[in-house]
């Protein structure tokens, strides 16, 4: 199987599994998403390759903005409006990050993000991504 067919398979594979999923698993796996784009962005930037930079960061910027998106104000009340406040500022430093090549700035919306997800995690039972790690 060639390289092309083979991440296009893989990519097949993720979308099915993402649309058949709880939605509580959606949000995992958009948060883990993310923080995969923001781990791809910093290589990108260290290495000095821009336009797969802006790409990275671009997929971060519409998966966090699709969570801040997808919040239930009315529901989720002073935590929802908390976590869209945060999604927001994530979403500006991003900007920053990407004009400005700012590994800093990556690296806060990375922390961030890993601190919203564990909250998420332990909050819907979901596996962290070290448990799954470790029991791999």
């Amino acid at each position: 199987m060639k390289y092309e067919s083979a991440v296009g398979a893989y990519r097949r594979m993720g979308a099915e599994r993402a649309s058949t999923a709880e939605p509580a698993m959606r949000v995992t796996m958009l948060m883990q998403g993310a923080l995969d784009r923001l781990a791809a962005a910093g290589g990108a930037l260290a290495a000095g390759r821009r336009a797969e930079k802006a790409r990275h960061i671009g997929r971060a910027v519409a998966i966090i903005d699709a969570l801040g998106g997808s919040l239930d104000r009315e529901a989720g009340g002073e935590i929802a409006e908390n976590l869209a406040a945060l999604y927001g500022y994530m979403l500006r430093r991003l900007l920053q990050a990407n004009l400005h090549d700012d590994a800093a700035a990556l690296a806060e919306v990375g922390t961030l993000l890993r601190q919203v997800k564990s909250g998420w995690d332990a909050a819907t039972g979901a596996p962290s991504a070290g448990a799954a790690a470790s029991a791999g």
